[in-house]
């Protein structure tokens, strides 16, 4: 049986229910281009909202993680990822989740006790030694020397403030060599497979610590890491989850695997991703900005690795690949299946684009040649090549190498390390999760998206329907289906009609009900199959029913002043309005 098929059996015989898994593309969370933990979509029920499906939730979610890209190509990492998790919203806490963790690894995953070690909160002046987690562990037979105390790598907090807590993590030794006495979690033999986040304490702005009335536990395990580990391989892509899409590139390319590893765990990973952002329904193309960008370049990187195992570019072999890789996911993953045709008119679209910037990268590099007068092609010249016209180092010092012109590669590794650091520092505020992104602005803005989707509805027609949204604290982005420009006198009466409402002081309205009543009733939604089988429904007035996880104001008159910023065409057919509040 696949390993999310035990995993949900076992927490359901455990009194959990399943939740499907969230968008790669998260709603409503600017903190992040994409869901990159499977923790993520339930940050408001974990803030103390109340769940639909009550208080033990577990589930599979699709995670998407890119600044740490340029380490794709070794054993274990990948930038698509699924996380196995189970939860507790006030319920149980850290006696029955460190139990349920070690039966499900040694009693339904068979592995051996002796191979296992965790690592417990060691304390601090703020917050004590987790005792618990520690006897716990011992009471499960696990030896005192396979138990780590530390302090940074078993205290978690979303970020600055907030929900925190200690986290217990667990050790599998994935090696053959003889397993050491004493566990160091230093020794990269032992690797992490499972993290228990125990959130009973809340840290306010002023550093002050005090414990939550309610305690959460949050906990996740990797799929593709586990699965490496019970099929006793220390290359995650031998496993089966990879073997099958790796053998496809080796006969699509005639080479074999031992010899071509970096290139096709590249190519394997970055379609693989490629094709979930492409089905996902927030209907993501490749651009230069935000999760289009990111796209655009795991699509062109796999092209350029494809090259260089010498794939004929122009055959269809991303199809090929795209395929197997969607029918090895869409019995879990519905939307594979519905978007397929999508997924691989985006490939080929993007492939036929990148063979363009390919040949003009050649037309430039032959004009720099031209110019060149020590026959060494500098770093500035080549990082132009990488940056503007996606060469690998590799591929200058090819076209090079036959012209007899060196290349300072060097000097272009030193520039590309700069560019990293760059990327890395303009995109943690993108990357840093957590429990943000939920404060009282955006509360408000939450709100406004759904009268918004109401004015429009009564404005431009009934076929109007919400694509995507995005908030931050400084605006509202909401992108709906409509095949024309909006008139300024169009826009008008829909920010008249946000605003009139606004001040009519419309409650808003809170309830659970099975998803079919909610449909029935005439409650919309935007993508039906994300919603679990009970669903919350926020009405406002009689002017507006939504499926949503929230959060949202309990009246309208908390808004402010809605004003339209702008319109201006998203995508085929759907238009996107900015907007803000004051």
């Amino acid at each position: 049986m696949n390993l999310k098929d035990l995993y949900i059996d076992f927490f359901k015989s455990k009194g959990h229910k399943q939740i499907p898994s969230a968008p790669v593309v998260p709603e409503n969370d600017p903190s992040v281009l994409f869901n990159t933990a499977g923790m993520q979509p339930l940050i408001p029920y974990l803030m103390g909202q109340p769940h639909p499906y009550g208080t033990r939730l577990c589930d599979y979610q699709k995670c998407i993680r890119t600044n740490d890209l340029d380490s794709v190509g070794d054993t274990t990492h990948h930038t698509f990822f699924e996380m196995l998790g189970n939860w507790s919203l006030g319920d149980y806490f850290k006696d029955e989740s460190i139990d349920w963790s070690f039966e499900f690894l040694t009693n339904v995953l068979n592995i051996p006790k002796e191979r296992l070690a965790v690592t417990v909160f060691a304390g601090n002046d703020l917050i004590p030694f987790d005792s618990v987690s520690y006897n716990k562990w011992l009471s499960l037979g696990i030896n005192k020397d396979r138990i780590a105390k530390t302090i940074e790598d078993n205290f978690w907090i979303a970020g600055e403030t907030g929900p925190c807590g200690s986290d217990t993590e667990i050790f599998y030794f994935r090696s053959e060599d003889e397993i050491p006495k004493v566990f160091d979690p230093k020794d990269d033999r032992w690797v992490e497979i499972w993290n228990n986040v125990f959130m009973e304490f809340l840290k306010d702005d002023k550093g002050n610590i005090t414990e939550l009335p309610k305690k959460n536990v949050d906990t996740g395990m990797g799929v593709e890491r586990t699965t490496a580990i019970l099929e006793g391989v220390n290359d995650n892509y031998l496993s089966s989850i990879w073997n099958d899409v790796i053998n496809l590139i080796s006969e699509i390319s005639g080479m074999k695997y031992e010899d071509n590893k970096q290139s096709m765990r590249i190519i394997a990973d970055h379609l693989r991703t490629a094709v979930f952002i492409s089905a996902d329904n927030a209907g993501i193309k490749p651009s230069n900005t935000d999760q289009g960008y990111i796209l655009r370049r795991l699509i062109r990187r796999a092209i350029r690795h494809a090259f260089r195992l010498n794939i004929n570019i122009n055959s269809n072999w991303e199809e090929r690949i795209a395929r197997l890789i969607i029918n090895k996911y869409k019995g879990y993953y519905k939307e594979l299946e519905d978007n397929e045709q999508i997924v691989y008119d985006i490939l080929k679209n993007e492939k036929v684009k990148f063979n363009k910037t390919l040949e003009k990268g050649i037309k430039e590099f032959d004009k720099i040649v031209l110019k060149l007068k020590d026959n060494i092609l500098n770093k500035d010249l080549a990082f132009k090549l990488y940056d503007t016209y996606g060469f690998p180092i590799e591929l200058t010092q090819e076209l090079a190498s036959e012209k007899n012109i060196k290349v300072d590669v060097e000097g272009f590794k030193e520039k590309f390390k700069e560019h990293q650091e760059k990327s890395r520092t303009s995109s943690q505020g993108k990357f840093k999760g957590g429990l943000a992104g939920n404060g009282e602005i955006e509360t408000k803005y939450h709100t406004a998206t759904h009268l918004l989707n109401a004015a429009l509805k009564q404005v431009i027609g009934p076929d109007v329907h919400q694509k995507g949204s995005n908030i931050t604290v400084d605006r509202m982005r909401f992108d709906f289906s409509c095949d024309h420009k909006l008139t300024d006198e169009e826009k008008s009466k829909v920010e008249t009609l946000v605003n009139q409402w606004i001040n009519d002081a419309l409650d808003v309205k809170c309830v659970q009900m099975k998803k079919e009543d909610a449909i029935k009733s005439g409650a919309e939604c935007m993508f039906i199959e994300k919603y679990p089988d009970v669903v919350t429904v926020y009405s406002i007035g009689n002017i507006s029913k939504e499926l949503c996880g929230g959060p949202h104001v309990k009246n309208t008159k908390e808004i402010g002043i809605f004003k339209i910023k702008k319109e201006e065409a998203s995508s085929a057919g759907v238009r996107r309005i900015k907007a803000t509040i004051e």
